[in-house]
């Protein structure tokens, strides 16, 4: 249980770098995809760590796995990285999408 606590930690701290990298030390697409991609894992990471105190493991995996692709193949695109990456993107949406699903089936479950 504390790995995953500390992978999504760890994944809090990158997305505020990547935020602040996008508000102060880039401009234009590069800083949006920075922004955004800054938004959605930080509230992933602390998603994925209440999905883990709540026993949810899978919905946890999911939430901070998606929110890894979905923000990692933004952050290597605003760093250059070439823009096919752009099409595998919305996979890390598709991960995060299940995981509040997961998490919210797992929850009704729990109070059947």
């Amino acid at each position: 249980m504390s790995r995953w606590i500390a992978a999504a930690a760890f994944s809090g701290a990158l997305a505020v770098m990547a935020g602040a990298f996008g508000a102060h030390g880039v401009t234009g697409r590069a800083a949006e995809w920075l922004k955004t991609g800054g938004e959605y894992e930080v509230v992933h990471a602390v998603a994925a760590i209440v999905a883990v105190r709540l026993g949810a493991r899978v919905a946890a995996m999911l939430l901070l796995g998606g929110s890894i692709l979905f923000a990692g193949t933004l952050y290597a695109m605003a760093l250059g990285a070439p823009l096919w990456l752009g099409a595998v993107t919305p996979l890390g949406g598709l991960g995060m999408i299940a995981g509040w699903i997961c998490l919210g089936i797992g929850m009704l479950r729990d109070k059947a």
